[in-house]
């Protein structure tokens, strides 16, 4: 740290992985091969070490023999599965690039994907949910040509594609001396991960992650959380985002601990059941999944007296639900996380041990082996503590880069190499960084510096509410007014006009939000993530502004 800067640079932590994520699954298997790797609740499937690296050199093989090289893309497109995860290592094995699809894609968005990333080979499921993914890929297909390799997680596949089954009897040609063959050439540097970003504006861009971004940081993450090989891991958030494949899987297998998979999507019954069935130390989500599971009609009957820790990430955490998360669920140690895909992802963590107020209020102290620094984002010059501004973050975790997106590349990452969050940001004499809110989302009412994030924490206080996200709108007079949507908490009865006179007295007139929307649900991502830009389109529009 240095005088009073907003700058912190994170200690050496428990040492950075100077391998590629093959050789650690390898090196965790020769500690702990009888310990379970991957229990998959909702496909009744249960995997040790010895047996989940075993599936992943078979799978390695598969794809070898199918003809895949190093830097050669792999999509996967599916739910979470247990051969989702076994691909992830199967691909790591080999040098393959394997290109995250999101689940919840049609096809003019998975052409998009698969054209903008080269890939040329695709492992799909047969459909997720209402989705039919076949039909959509043949849809998708009309538009890029074919693939040259498809794989569907199936018994039957359509013609000219291969089932899973298929693919893994295709790797008998492929002996293992060739598999280490071709592991020992990879170098921990090479792109291993390609992740597609929201796309809230403009097209999704992909941003390529190697072997070392993302192993450490999942080895950092496991670490914080104190992970051990006694821990089991709920993992109901999705595979395709880091949260599920950095967070989760490879913050697991990078400390032997278990990964369990409790359902296809998020489930909070299933959630529930899994946890109390696995008896698992940790579990994972955003906010809106922990609230869905503790408003669960039926919560009281699961015996949740096994957690001690979690991740909690992708939005601010109220602190009404820190505490009932620490109380109810028995999660005195749950962390929060922040980051974001291009820093592989998670750059500030919360401690075990902090106190309540740092895990609701902050997102806690920077990573080991990383440094990070808020600015001025109009002048680029470094602001003292407690002054917001841009947060940058630089180190091992920041991407290699967007693939085959240089302009994209270069605004995101500067020439001394930090990369520029889009996020605002205060960080504390402590090294405590707290976020304000994303640069676009801060509100400027009549000349005031609104903070959405500061308003919702003020009216969690009000009894009635369960949720609450506080976006902008346009206004003719004060440039922006804002508009609150609002979830009332089960039996509750309350309208914006009584909330408005509840916020009088007791916050700065112009924090008080001037439109109101009472909603059962907020727009959100497949991993739980509010989409405020919808919020506000939907808002624009309904109150004809």
């Amino acid at each position: 740290m240095s005088g009073g800067d907003s700058y912190v640079v994170g200690g050496t932590g428990a040492g950075l992985l100077g391998e590629t994520i093959g050789r650690n699954l390898t090196r965790t298997t020769e500690r702990v091969p009888n310990n379970d790797a991957v229990v998959s609740v909702h496909q009744g499937m249960r995997l040790t070490y010895a047996q989940f690296h075993a599936a992943a050199e078979e799978a390695a093989r598969g794809l070898m023999a199918l003809g895949i090289e190093p830097r050669d893309r792999v999509g996967i497109w599916s739910p979470n599965r247990v051969e989702w995860a076994i691909l992830q290592y199967a691909t790591a094995k080999i040098g393959a690039i394997l290109v995250n699809i999101n689940p919840a894609y049609k096809a003019t968005e998975l052409a998009y994907v698969l054209r903008q990333s080269g890939t040329r080979h695709l492992i799909l499921a047969p459909r997720y949910r209402s989705a039919d993914y076949l039909a959509l890929l043949e849809e998708a297909l009309r538009e890029i040509g074919p693939l040259s390799t498809i794989v569907v997680l199936n018994d039957q596949a359509p013609a000219g594609a291969l089932t899973w089954t298929e693919m893994l009897a295709a790797g008998s040609r492929i002996g293992v001396d060739g598999l280490h063959a071709r592991e020992e050439i990879l170098q921990f540097d090479d792109p291993i991960n390609i992740q597609y970003t929201s796309g809230t504006t403009g097209f999704p861009k992909g941003a390529t992650l190697s072997h070392h971004n993302i192993l450490n940081n999942g080895f950092q993450i496991g670490a914080r959380c104190r992970y051990t090989e006694a821990d089991r891991v709920c993992i109901p958030v999705p595979l395709y985002h880091c949260f599920g494949m950095v967070l989760g899987n490879l913050a697991c297998t990078s400390h032997g601990a278990a990964i369990v998979y409790p359902s296809e999507g998020f489930d909070p019954a299933a959630a529930l059941a899994a946890v109390q069935a696995e008896r698992c130390t940790s579990l994972y989500g955003v906010p809106t999944m922990f609230i869905a599971e503790l408003d669960h009609p039926e919560f009281d009957r699961y015996d949740l007296s096994s957690l001690r820790t979690g991740i909690m990430a992708g939005s601010p955490c109220p602190i009404e639900l820190m505490k009932r998360v620490r109380t109810q669920m028995h999660m005195e140690e749950v962390t929060i996380c922040y980051g974001m895909t291009e820093t592989s992802p998670v750059s500030f963590q919360t401690e075990v041990d902090d106190p309540v107020d740092k895990k609701v209020e902050t997102v806690g102290h920077i990573h080991p082996y990383v440094e990070a620094k808020v600015v001025d984002p109009v002048t680029g010059r470094i602001v003292l503590r407690g002054v917001p501004g841009e947060l940058l973050v630089r180190g091992y975790p920041v991407m290699l880069g967007y693939w085959e997106n240089d302009p994209a590349t270069r605004l995101a990452i500067d020439a001394a190499r930090w990369m520029h969050t889009g996020d605002q940001a205060t960080i504390d004499e402590e090294g405590y960084c707290r976020i304000v809110g994303r640069i676009k989302d801060m509100v400027i009412r009549g000349g005031e510096n609104i903070y959405p994030r500061e308003v919702e924490e003020f009216l969690y206080r009000h009894p009635a509410i369960s949720d609450v996200q506080v976006i902008g709108v346009p206004d003719p007079k004060y440039g922006e007014e804002l508009c609150a949507w609002v979830r009332l908490k089960e039996g509750c009865a309350c309208s914006g006009e009584e909330l408005q006179a509840w916020c009088k007295g007791r916050v700065a007139t112009y924090k008080i939000p001037r439109y109101w929307k009472l909603t059962d649900s907020f727009p959100t991502t497949v991993t739980g993530k509010i989409q405020k830009y919808k919020m506000r389109e939907q808002s624009v529009q309904e109150l004809g502004l």
